[in-house]
């Protein structure tokens, strides 16, 4: 499972959407109940999918899902 793929099923979880379509160019703008508070959740459920911990500085200027998977696989890889 690559980690967009991965990425896609902890999205489906967080905002309780199965049918949720995720690809690199997913937005929270295209995610209606992708607020704040909702944000805060999916950290932290990317986090423990993947075995990480995010600094709040990885995180505030992602603009999409694909963003997001390349940090998480520059931190898997130990950067």
């Amino acid at each position: 499972m690559t980690t967009l793929e991965k990425l896609a099923d902890v999205l489906r979880d967080v905002f309780e959407d199965d049918d949720l379509v995720v690809t690199r160019t997913t937005s929270a703008r295209e995610i209606a109940a992708w607020d704040s508070v909702m944000h805060v959740t999916l950290m932290i459920s990317v986090e423990r999918a993947f075995g990480l911990r995010f600094k709040s500085g990885n995180v505030a200027g992602l603009k999409n899902v694909g963003e997001l998977a390349d940090l998480v696989d520059r931190l898997k890889a130990g950067g």
